[in-house]
């Protein structure tokens, strides 16, 4: 085939991918290269040769085919970049003059328009833009021709490895969230075909099954299933999807089977526009990266005044121009972005997903977390702590009989007396006849002829006149200071026995509450709707500063405002509908694993895995970004005000200040996408 573009490669390769015997095909479009894996007794090397000698014009330039295709990003490196673009200079120094002089003015002008449309729309005169041409414009007109070509190169060189640097850490965190090694299977006509993820375009019909990540964004044509959407949305149960419900890239298909009309992949899928949007969006931008960007900004002046100090002082037009090669902007707001990507990135590692940069930097500042008590602290699954027989039961019969009433009506408390009797692998056959939930009270049923009944206090002592003694008195004073819940069961007029029903907190709880004062917070708070006896107790196990009992959503709300009010800087952890209010009046909300779906949306961190743990990790990962950002800004000052003073002292040409100026910023940059976790 002759010379194709990058996106007629990708269209060659998914024409060929769906043939018969074609196991797997690769492409490298730098090289323009294929490499393909084949069964040979269903299809030759030579009847492989002749399908891409049959890809003409017809196929590879038609642009709905072309359309189809995902414009992946092109494989590059550095050196490649390095390599090409020395090429490029070294030829051009072979042209005549008259030529060299006129392939100058071209990369000028553009250079030129760029500074005066930053003075259009931004109002600024001293600009990174005005600096590179301001150096440009002053070498070409003083007749160093060669000086100015070297420089233009050097600028050209610099901004296309800052821009793959960048691409790098977009693709670095895309990669956590959406890229998958699977191959992906799709639909042609009725026969089922496999081809690399790469390879699908708009258009095609993908197969997905249950366990695998679904590879674009589509429409389900035929199947249901249930989707994990915890990577998009940060919703944490799967929801239903089936022919006509839209579907993201990057989403698991925890079970049944989807056929999917693919509409975008690769960059153009709703995980890639996310990860652009953060970055982009002024709103979402971490403090200590606006900060940067400031800065940055704010420098650029003192580089004109020092280049026309240099001018009025020596008169030394290499000196000047030296002055005019260094700047400050270039690497501040190339590496504050990509280090706030790259901890986005690592964090995705760890099953934590932050909607920008802002709110890893507000977990670092914060010295308040407020915790909501149930399915927060606690798991939100009630558990039988302990079981009281009265006299003439056993604890097995008390067990036995209330977990065969409570199999058939599935309330929480329910499910704990259940889930202990199979652990303790009691049987609890069908003796009893139709058994009658009682909304607010129990259940009513009868066994051998006799009453059974099971519920409330209401239920037993009032309603079925079940007397009290001294000893259930004693178990409910104990439950009240516990926080328990308890359920009564009555057999034959009696009172059986009372099982104690607690939600328990975390294990990690207190661990992670110690890490959180280590760190610098100094308040850890919980405010719940429960009573004051069990949010007594979750806070004295997990170590919590203060607690708020039978409290109301709008009292939620109306802490955390009291908190800030102080000045205090507040992080709110919850995972109810009913904490939605307060996680969206806090300064950085986070609803742990296992939320509802209005506390994940409400949330600026979803916790998807790791519990409390990853709380302190959030914790860490914004004061170790914090610190990276501050610390590389000082290196950018430090190296790049030597620079200058040895441009200035006439120490380095424009030329080498250029190239070490550059040569600063990527590797600043190449820092910046580092891990901050060890």
């Amino acid at each position: 085939m002759s010379e194709l573009s990058p996106r007629q490669a990708v269209l060659a390769q998914s024409l060929i991918a769906v043939q018969n015997g074609i196991a797997d095909i690769s492409i490298n479009t730098n090289i323009g290269s294929y490499l393909i894996i084949f069964d040979p007794d269903v299809i030759s090397q030579a009847e492989i040769e002749n399908l891409f000698k049959a890809l003409g014009p017809k196929y590879l330039n038609d642009k709905k085919l072309l359309e189809a295709v995902a414009q992946i990003p092109i494989t590059e490196s550095i050196m490649s970049i390095f390599i090409s673009t020395l090429i490029d200079y070294f030829f051009k120094k072979m042209l005549p003059l008259p030529i060299r002089k006129l392939l100058l003015l071209k990369s000028i002008v553009p250079r030129i328009i760029s500074a005066l449309g930053t003075f259009q729309h931004e109002r600024k005169i001293f600009s990174t833009q005005m600096l590179d041409a301001t150096a440009l414009t002053v070498a070409s007109l003083t007749g160093n021709t060669n000086t100015a070509s070297s420089i233009s190169m050097l600028l050209q060189l610099g901004e296309d490895i800052e821009d793959i640097t960048k691409r790098t850490s977009y693709g670095n965190l895309a990669h956590k969230l959406l890229i998958s090694d699977e191959p992906v299977h799709i639909l042609e006509g009725r026969e089922e075909k496999t081809i690399p993820a790469e390879a699908l375009k708009k258009g095609d019909l993908a197969i997905v099954r249950s366990g695998s990540m679904i590879p674009c964004d589509g429409t389900v044509e035929h199947g249901e299933g249930m989707v994990n959407q915890a990577s998009i949305t940060g919703e944490s149960l799967p929801v239903e999807k089936k022919a006509g419900s839209g579907v993201f890239a990057g989403t698991i298909l925890s079970e049944g089977e989807l056929i999917i009309r693919t509409r975008t992949t690769g960059r153009d899928t709703k995980v890639q526009n996310i990860i652009q949007m953060i970055d982009n969006s002024q709103n979402l931008k971490a403090e200590a990266q606006r900060r940067s960007e400031l800065l940055a900004e704010k420098i650029v002046p003192f580089n004109f005044a020092l280049a026309g100090l240099t001018w009025l002082l020596t008169r030394n037009m290499t000196k000047t121009m030296s002055t005019l090669m260094v700047d400050y902007s270039c690497a501040m707001k190339l590496a504050a972005p990509i280090a706030v990507l790259s901890a986005m990135k690592e964090a995705a590692a760890l099953g934590i997903s932050v909607k920008g940069g802002k709110y890893l930097e507000a977990c670092a500042e914060a010295d308040t977390v407020v915790f909501d008590k149930t399915g927060t602290l606690t798991f939100a699954t009630p558990t039988v702590e302990k079981i009281y027989p009265m006299k003439g039961f056993t604890e097995e019969f008390v067990l036995q009989t209330a977990a065969c009433l409570e199999e058939h009506f599935p309330h929480p408390l329910g499910r704990a007396v259940v889930a202990l009797a199979a652990d303790k692998q009691l049987l609890h056959p069908e003796v009893h006849t139709k058994v009658e939930y009682i909304v607010a009270h129990g259940i009513a049923s009868m066994i051998e002829e006799k009453k059974v009944r099971i519920g409330s206090a209401h239920f037993i002592f009032d309603d079925e006149k079940i007397p009290v003694n001294e000893v259930v008195r004693s178990i409910q004073e104990e439950s009240f200071s516990t926080g328990r819940s308890l359920l009564y069961l009555s057999y034959d007029g009696k009172l059986a026995g009372v099982l104690a029903i607690g939600d328990p907190v975390r294990p990690e709880a207190a661990d992670v509450i110690k890490r959180l004062k280590a760190t610098g917070i100094r308040r850890c708070v919980m405010i719940t709707g429960d009573t004051e006896g069990a949010a007594k107790k979750i806070a004295a196990i997990a170590g919590l500063d203060a607690y708020y009992a039978q409290a109301l959503p709008e009292d939620k709300v109306s802490l955390i405002e009291k908190e800030k009010s102080f000045g205090n800087k507040v992080i709110m952890l919850g995972d109810g509908i009913n904490d939605a209010p307060a996680l969206s009046a806090a300064d950085v909300g986070i609803a742990i694993e296992g939320s509802s779906s209005i506390a994940s949306d409400t949330a600026d961190i979803v916790l998807s895995e790791g519990g409390l743990h990853n709380v302190a990790m959030t914790r860490q990962l914004g004061q170790e970004l914090v610190q990276k950002i501050n610390k590389n800004n000082a290196v950018i000052i430090e190296v790049n005000s030597l620079l200058l003073i040895l441009g200035v002292l006439g120490l380095i040409s424009p030329q080498l200040a250029a190239v070490l100026h550059n040569s600063t910023t990527v590797g600043i940059s190449i820092q910046a996408m580092k891990g901050i976790l060890k």
